[in-house]
């Protein structure tokens, strides 16, 4: 494990050095199948990268967008650009031109490090793109080097600006993919990310013998600093998938790579678990009456989690899970089943890590303790229930928004405030608790999606939400509001609810062969049938919201569901809840 003390100081120099000097003949990163650079490859890189940067005018401080997803030359081409006081602007790859032009319009960056894929995707906008262009995956100049005599030679022979780069020296700019609105440049600095990679080795150590798979984008925090960072500080290798994280493609990738570390997000587990474990459990009569015992639940969960840690690659000691809050449900499947899972909460302004679980001290419902050296508290915490909103303060929150020093100012407290100022809000409402020996953070939702009911009760979403998804039937849910109460809005198994929907028509005598009887026209009896199956369906999501409303209290109950095709969602695959946002009539997505 890296500390401060093998590193010097909380810099990516300081950090890619040390990995230089203790590591270089070690395996660094690569895509699955193809031949690994060890951490020496990634040092000359890295300075040829540099060379050319410099060559094409880039200054130290100037920013450069990087655009493409996870691999071997992405890793050279950040700390090409942060080694040398440069500013990295890591995009997410799904973000649309629009946003992309929006961004490049508001932090005017004067290099674009660019993806083949992605470059042709923005062709329509290339006029807004910076000047000079350079393709990630072999380094060419695709604009901005006329003129400019760009031979390795000349390019190796440029002397490398002498600049110190500090501690609060800004690394990256972020525009974060978020829930709830327009995207803002998350300001970080060198210490801010570093500090959060070195602190989150409390939670789970790192060693040289590592082999970690890469499938989310690198370009978000969450998988930066976890798969990025802390593997690369401590001599890891990374194992970069290269395409969509699709089962066809993240099987095999498993079976070759036989990762020790993975993170996810929770939505992968979640379609795991209700689409291969669950139904394991309901396809007899016996195993259903065995699974609703506890004793033999926990039993079924530690065979059906020795399986699937088979199906990883039989090696993990380490799957992370974070972006979004888990389903409970899924939690307590893969804590009886000892696997080794864990959990983290944090923020894109909070490097991201606030709190964390190893997979030894997880307990389902909570995140866990507060990172070392991190303060946490709750702002306000109701008298009755202790759940207020989660505010910090430590060396990973950001210095600010990008040019936006009005939103800046509102992120933190005020000296008006009970706890005083300077505490940045998160917007997460929450609790801290002890169980079992330790103090564990909860949380219980967004403090903007919270809704006030009729009598003035607190009505969270995200509860009710937790239990549609318990629905067979149901795959995503969102709870919002409308002027006449609480709207479900549901992504349904069109399949699941299509069979059903069969099923029960067919109860009724050959309800076609009726209808042609009664009505001589084959078309009106083929609209008839039709509008019986459509009634069976609604009759079914009637039923859902029945379910639903039987288990949550009186101020939480649905007063109309309206199913949803697919829910638009953010890189970590969190519902973009302003999009649905019923009040103000812009949920396009019905």
């Amino acid at each position: 494990m890296e500390t401060i003390e093998d590193l010097g100081k909380y810099t990516f120099p300081a950090l890619l050095a040390n990995s230089v000097k203790k590591f270089a003949m070690s395996n660094a990163c690569t895509l699955v199948g193809e031949k690994p650079w060890t951490y020496g490859k990634i040092a000359e890189k890295v300075e040829y990268v540099a060379k050319l940067l410099t060559l094409l005018g880039a200054e130290p401080y100037s920013k450069v967008v990087l655009l493409g997803n996870g691999c071997p030359s992405w890793v050279a081409a950040y700390f090409a650009v942060v080694n040398y006081a440069r500013i990295a602007v890591p995009l997410l790859p799904d973000f649309s031109p629009v946003e992309i032009e929006n961004i490049c319009a508001h932090c005017k960056p004067d290099v674009l490090i660019i993806s083949k894929a992605q470059y042709k995707r923005l062709e329509k906008i290339a006029d807004k793109l910076p000047g000079v262009i350079i393709q990630l995956e072999d380094f060419e100049v695709l604009a901005g080097g006329d003129g400019i005599n760009l031979t390795q030679e000349n390019i190796m022979n440029v002397q490398l600006p002498c600049v110190e780069v500090a501690e609060d020296d800004t690394a990256s700019i972020i525009y974060t993919s978020g829930t709830t609105g327009r995207s803002k440049g998350v300001e970080l600095s060198h210490k801010n990310l570093v500090w959060n990679a070195v602190q989150g080795q409390t939670c789970h150590r790192i060693n040289k013998m590592d082999r970690c798979l890469s499938f989310l984008p690198i370009s978000h925090v969450y998988e930066f600093t976890v798969d990025f960072t802390m593997q690369l500080m401590n001599g890891a290798c990374v194992y970069y998938l290269g395409r969509p994280p699709t089962v066809s493609a993240l099987l095999p990738a498993f079976k070759i790579v036989q990762p020790t570390i993975v993170c996810a997000v929770p939505l992968i587990v979640e379609k795991i678990y209700r689409n291969k474990v669950l139904p394991e459990f309901e396809k007899s009569k016996i195993l259903r009456a065995l699974y609703k015992i506890r004793l033999f639940q926990i039993l079924l969960h530690r065979f059906a989690a020795g399986r699937l840690r088979k199906t990883f690659g039989g090696h993990l000691v380490f799957f992370g899970i974070g972006g979004a809050k888990l389903d409970y449900n899924v939690e307590r499947f893969l804590k009886d089943g000892k696997f080794p899972y864990a959990i983290g909460y944090g923020l894109t302004e909070t490097s991201p890590l606030l709190a964390a679980s190893g997979p030894a001290i997880t307990w389902p419902g909570t995140i866990g303790p507060i990172l070392e050296g991190v303060q946490v508290k709750i702002l306000e915490p109701d008298p009755e229930t202790g759940i207020g909103e989660v505010i910090a303060k430590g060396p990973n929150i950001m210095k600010g928004y990008y040019l936006e020093p009005e939103l800046t100012k509102a992120a933190f407290t005020t000296a008006q405030d009970s706890c005083g100022e300077g505490w940045f809000r998160t917007g997460d409402l929450g609790e801290i608790k002890k169980i079992r020996g330790l103090w564990r953070l909860s949380l219980k939702g967004r403090l903007k999606t919270m809704i006030l009911g009729a009598c003035g009760e607190n009505i969270y979403p995200e509860d009710i939400e937790f239990v549609l998804n318990q629905h067979p039937l149901v795959q995503e849910s969102l709870v919002v509001e409308d002027d006449n109460g609480l709207v479900a809005l549901l992504n349904v198994d069109e399949e699941k609810l299509s069979e059903e929907a069969h099923r029960r028509l067919g109860k009724i005598p050959n309800v076609a062969e009726l209808a042609s009887k009664t009505v001589k026209a084959a078309g009106e009896a083929k609209e008839l049938f039709a509008r019986d199956l459509a009634y069976r369906r609604e009759e079914i999501l009637s039923e859902i919201q029945f379910f639903v409303n039987t288990k949550v209290n009186r101020s939480s109950k649905i007063n109309r569901i309206q199913v949803v095709e697919e829910f638009e969602k953010t890189a970590t695959q969190k519902i973009k809840r302003y999009i649905y946002d019923l009040r103000t009539k812009v949920g396009k997505k019905k």
